[in-house]
Formats: C-alpha cells, structure tokens, sequence
C-alpha cells in the first residue's frame, strides 16, 4: 500500500493503461481462438452435412435413374415389338399378295396345250416313280382327259425307259373328275386306291408355298433362315 502511495497519479494511469492493454490482447487472442474453433468446428459440421446430402442426392438420382432407364427400356421394348409386329405383318401381306399372284397365273399353265402336256407328264412321272407299281389311276377335270391320256402315255414310255422294261398301266377315272373349277393337274392312286399324290396345282401351289417360303423370304428380305428374326 505504500508503494501505491508512493506512486504518482501518472504512474498508476500507465499501469493502469498496460494492465486495460493487457486484458484486451488477452481477450483478443481469445476470441480469435474461439472464432478459429467456431470455423473448425463450422467447417467440420458443413462438411459433414454436404457429404450426407451429396450421399441422399446421389440416393435419390440413382434411384431416379434407375427408374427412368427401366421405363425407357419398356418402352423401347415396347416400340420394338410394334414395330416388329408390323414388319412382320407387312411381308406376310407381301408373301401372300405374291403367292395370290401366282394362284391367279395357272389358268396360264393351260392356255398352250403342248406347255399342258408336258406339265401333265412330269407330274404322272413323278406319282408313277413315287408310287412304283404296275398299275395306277388318275384323277383329272373331265375337260383335261384328252390331254391326260397322251401325258400318260409319254410318261409311261420314258418310266419304261428310265427303269429298264418296267411297265407302268395308267387308267383315267372318267367317272370321278376332279372340279371343273380347279385349276388343273391329275390326282393319283396306286392300284388299291389306298395310297394317292394330290398332284394338282392348287396343291402344289400350297407345297410351294410351305417348301419354298424360306427361300422366298431369303430372296426378299434377305434373312438368313438358320437364326430367329431379330428386330
């Protein structure tokens, strides 16, 4: 006390000066500390939110995502097959326009009686190496008899001829005559009437139809019939 005493009034406004200059650097340097701790922290804490919203957004995209690219393969699916059925639908019209066009074109197979002749031939020479017997019976339209018998006759000579001496009797059913409105050919029976060849032409125009339709498809459409059409 003394000592304070002894101080003058300058002196203990200095010290008094240097102790407030004190307090206030020690109160500075505390609250730069607080505020560094208070930006750690702060900055610690945003980090941490901005990961779990980064996690939750990508969450939510992924599953958005994910969604939207299921609904675009159905659809896609979807499209493919319509298009499929409607390609598909398109050459099967293409197919039959064309075979129509065929069925409307054998009335020209009979329009030249020598081309009708030879057509008639082949198709009894084929019955008579199919069937392989000495007999057999042909069915035709009652207006192809005449050109029947001679196309018999020719067949019989060259199945004669091709099979060394085997003879082959041809007799014509004038009594049970195929329609008059098909298109022609013969149907033929062996000698028993239990085994026939359905040789008309509407009948091969359907074997045609079922035996050549890959091929056809192939000069068409150029598919390679070996695999499943793909779209």
């Amino acid at each position: 006390m003394s000592q304070i005493h002894a101080m003058s009034d300058d002196q203990v406004a200095s010290e008094l000066r240097k102790m407030t200059a004190f307090i206030r650097q020690e109160a500075l340097e505390k609250a730069r500390e607080i505020n560094l701790k208070a930006d750690e922290e702060f900055a610690i804490e945003k980090a941490n939110l901005v990961r779990q919203e980064t996690a939750t957004i990508d969450t939510q995209y992924e599953k958005k995502f994910k969604t939207a690219s299921m609904s675009q393969q159905i659809t896609k699916s979807t499209l493919s097959n319509k298009m499929r059925l409607r390609l598909l639908s398109a050459r099967q019209e293409l197919l039959n326009d064309l075979f129509e066009q065929a069925a409307n074109k054998l009335p020209d197979q009979i329009a030249d009686p020598a081309k009708y002749e030879g057509i008639l031939k082949d198709l009894l020479l084929e019955g008579m190496y199919a069937l392989n017997e000495p007999k057999i019976s042909v069915q035709c339209r009652a207006k192809d008899v005449d050109a029947v018998k001679k196309a018999a006759e020719a067949a019989s000579s060259e199945y004669k001829e091709k099979l060394k001496g085997k003879e082959v009797e041809v007799s014509i059913d004038e009594k049970d005559s195929l329609p008059e409105e098909s298109a022609g050919g013969v149907w033929i029976y062996n000698g028993t009437g239990k085994i026939d060849i359905n040789n008309t032409f509407e009948e091969r125009l359907k074997l045609l139809e079922t035996d050549a339709l890959p091929a056809v498809r192939t000069i068409l459409f150029g598919e390679n019939q070996n695999r499943k059409f793909k779209d």
